[in-house]
């Protein structure tokens, strides 16, 4: 790919001499830096590899792209380099123009919240499907086009990412365009926001699900977490915000965009009432500009409320009826992990799996157990990995 095509997909001026230069690869590990590679510099919190530049030439990289707080590099023979304002998102510009821009010709759907992502994620597609749209998804259990699986680094064991990297997701996006995908929804992590990795995409609707505390070990504090998560309302052109959460006004201060308001206490322009939790379900009635319309899942939960709340509201902003997208819920299978009834046929208890990673989650799950609960509940939790600490004991 011409050198110049790349510069001016990320702004910046190219010499006339290095325009017609071929470059082969994007890399953002010296190690990995093969013939005709455009070395691409990132800080992160333990390495930075603006050190490892050399390593890169060594190795093959014929430009290097540094960002302007780094020292101007007197110029090598044979080699190229380039400053941005910011490498991150520059690096996922890069990706996007490498594989032909791809969401130019995709309608993309993006979620955040700490909980219900995969959740919204999954019955959005249901619906999209029901109303015969194609589409694809991008999250936590996987990415997956209407032809299956597409693998992803998470497959080949090298990362465990909500959202993936910026060269494994324009890829992605690449692939699903030329499978002939018309929506894409995925899950937004507010690390794929706050290290650029959808730098690249515009999104045709958003939507935040809630708040509660995670990823504190990256973030610091609430504060940032919300304010990383909102920013993904200043870069769609519809918004669902569930304005039942407390952070909710934050978003709405983000928010540059048409937006539906969702709430089960009556607070949203999209709203439940009539709640009915069933062991092996949920009931309720959506109302929205004083239509009314009923909605049943076999997915328990106060939860599944919320989230069916957010799925209508997403439906409704992007063409599809009300009662149209209710009926397609009365269809949608649960997600694996996230609320799964076990099946116990002929026995008098009931067995529920779900994903709860986080205080609020735990505590969300039990409670919704509890409202339909007839005799004694017994929660059995775990917390993975080795993040995060200060929500284990508050768990």
């Amino acid at each position: 790919m011409k050198l110049k095509f790349l510069c001016d997909a990320i702004g910046i001026a190219c010499k006339e001499e290095y325009c017609d230069r071929e470059i082969e690869d994007i890399s953002t590990d010296s190690r990995k830096a093969k013939k005709n590679a455009m070395f691409v510099c990132l800080r992160g919190t333990q390495f930075d590899s603006h050190n490892y530049i050399q390593n890169a030439i060594d190795n093959g990289a014929v430009c290097v792209l540094t960002d302007k707080d780094h020292p101007k590099i007197t110029e090598q023979k044979g080699i190229v380099f380039l400053q941005c304002d910011d490498t991150r998102a520059a690096l996922a510009h890069l990706w996007h123009a490498w594989y032909g821009f791809p969401c130019r010709d995709l309608k993309i759907i993006g979620v955040t919240g700490t909980n219900g992502k995969t959740s919204v994620a999954h019955m959005l597609r249901t619906i999209l499907r029901t109303s015969w749209h194609t589409c694809g998804i991008i999250g936590t259990v996987g990415c997956e086009s209407e032809k299956g699986v597409i693998e992803t680094a998470l497959d080949a064991g090298l990362s465990n990412l909500t959202t993936p990297d910026p060269r494994d997701l324009y890829r992605i996006f690449a692939q699903m365009r030329d499978e002939d995908v018309e929506y894409v929804v995925m899950e937004v992590s507010s690390h794929a926001i706050a290290l650029d990795r959808v730098a690249g995409v515009r999104f045709d609707a958003a939507a935040f699900t809630n708040l509660t505390e995670d990823h504190l070990d990256f973030h610091k504090t609430m504060d940032h977490y919300c304010d990383t998560k909102a920013e993904l309302f200043r870069r769609c052109e519809k918004g669902v915000i569930n304005a039942d959460d407390s952070y909710a006004q934050r978003f709405l201060d983000a928010a540059q965009c048409e937006v539906i308001t969702t709430s089960v206490a009556g607070a949203g322009s999209l709203s439940a009432k009539n709640l009915q939790l069933r062991a092996d379900g949920i009931d309720f009635t959506a109302v929205l500009n004083g239509r009314e319309v009923p909605v049943c899942l076999g997915i328990p939960g106060k939860f599944t409320v919320y989230n069916a709340l957010t799925v209508l509201g997403l439906a409704v902003s992007l063409g599809i009826d009300l009662a149209d997208a209710a009926g397609a819920l009365a269809d949608a299978p649960g997600v694996k992990g996230r609320g799964e009834v076990v099946p116990t046929p002929g026995e008098d208890y009931t067995i529920l799996i779900d994903y709860a990673h986080t205080p609020d989650g735990l505590e969300n799950v039990l409670s919704s157990v509890r409202g339909f609960c007839k005799g004694e509940l017994i929660s059995v939790f775990g917390c993975g990995g080795d993040r995060d600490p200060i929500k284990r004991p508050i768990m």
